[in-house]
């Protein structure tokens, strides 16, 4: 894995939540032989969907803009998200919330290990009215990098008779995700974080088909606002009822005008190297160095110090979230943790990301470090990153 990526020096590079390395060999062809269609078919199977369903995108918050002003939203309705939501999301939710006057329940999602993945179900319930419309929800989460369960959230959803929009933008690469298995209604992630595609790629899945085993509901009404293609007259043909696609929905939303091949090229180089190693086997080896990460967290710094969560293993992803220091860094600024990923790479090579999110009880958002474990680190650049951290922990727990 390591001779697949070009890394200066001996840096430790962990922070590919925030910005994935570059991945060796993509082509740099300025006009490439793929197209739109033959990249959806090549890439989709290792997603669990059909290339009709399969949409490339830009990025992550392109996919999740497109799906929210897709949508036939009125005033009242009602949309279920999280406190632990990146700014895509939210910015899309505040943008539907002021034009058709949605109303954005949020869920308090709980830190660190009093946690299991049958509490999420009911966290969500119990914010369930007779006008909610959507579930909206990240899974990991960029701030702990807990991953929501999905399925168990869509299956909730459809007993409710509740759309789900997941933002997934760490899934691709790290997880092997079966979009159909699922159920969910739209899924959108990144094509350049843990899938190491080229920058301006993202991945947008749209259910297109009903499939009663996987989500009996009927598929909703949505409109593909960014389109070379709508039909100047007529419209659209009524969207299918059963386990046939009436017309290609994705076709609508890639097809926008002039495109670089290129991109998408390298999207289906880097997807093509992942599918030949074996998407179960990636996240096999990203979750083991995970847990592996967490359990020396848990050891250096006392159990309170990992905000991501650890006891239920169906929560973990390779992202995890982590205080260096005796007392939580709470505040506004978080002045100590980001001296302390200032300090960690100047003098030891080691990329973190600074984060600050909410915590349930807590008057003002926690600041914490966010390590990325990836296929390039071993568990001695784990204990290197440890080690270090502590270093810098001790240096600064004073201030």
């Amino acid at each position: 894995m390591r001779d697949l990526f070009a890394f200066d020096g001996d840096l430790l590079y962990a922070d590919t939540g925030t910005e994935a390395p570059v991945l060796s060999g993509l082509p740099e062809a300025t006009v490439a032989e793929s197209t739109f269609e033959t990249v959806r078919r090549a890439i989709a199977p290792g997603f669990g969907c059909d290339a009709d369903e399969l949409v490339v995108t830009h990025n992550t918050t392109d996919g999740l803009c497109k799906v929210l002003a897709g949508l036939d939203l009125a005033a009242g309705d009602e949309i279920v998200t999280t406190t632990h939501e990146h700014f895509s999301p939210n910015a899309a939710l505040a943008l539907a919330r002021d034009r058709y006057g949605v109303v954005i329940r949020r869920v308090a999602l709980p830190v660190g290990d009093d946690q299991h993945a049958e509490d999420y179900p009911d966290l969500f319930d119990a914010q369930v009215t007779e006008r909610t419309r959507l579930f909206v929800f990240s899974s990991p989460t960029f701030t702990t990098g807990t991953l929501l369960p999905i399925k168990a959230l869509a299956q909730l959803a459809q007993r409710r008779g509740i759309h789900t929009i997941v933002d997934g933008a760490h899934l691709p690469g790290m997880i092997d995700i079966d979009c159909h298995d699922l159920g969910v209604d739209f899924l959108v992630g990144s094509g350049r974080k843990w899938q190491f595609g080229p920058p301006d790629t993202g991945l947008l899945y749209i259910r297109n088909k009903v499939l009663a085993a996987h989500n009996p509901l009927p598929l909703p009404r949505f409109w593909p606002v960014v389109t070379l293609w709508y039909p100047s007259d007529g419209g659209l043909p009524a969207r299918t009822e059963g386990t046939t696609a009436s017309y290609d929905i994705a076709e609508y939303l890639q097809t926008t005008g002039s495109a670089s091949q290129t991109r998408l090229e390298g999207l289906q180089h880097a997807c093509a190297i992942w599918d030949r190693i074996g998407r179960p086997a990636i996240e096999a080896r990203l979750l083991e160095m995970s847990a592996h990460f967490k359990r020396r967290i848990r050891e250096r710094f006392g159990h309170a110090a990992l905000y991501s969560p650890y006891s239920d293993e169906r929560l973990h992803s390779a992202l995890n979230t982590f205080t260096i220091f005796r007392r939580p860094d709470i505040g506004a600024g978080g002045e100590r943790t980001a001296e302390a990923v200032r300090r960690l790479e100047a003098g030891y090579g080691i990329r973190l990301r600074h984060m600050s999110f909410d915590v349930a009880g807590a008057g003002a958002p926690h600041h914490a470090l966010r390590c990325s474990v990836q296929l390039f680190h071993d568990h001695a650049d784990i204990d290197r990153l440890i080690e270090a951290a502590a270093r810098v922990g001790a240096e600064l727990d004073g201030v």
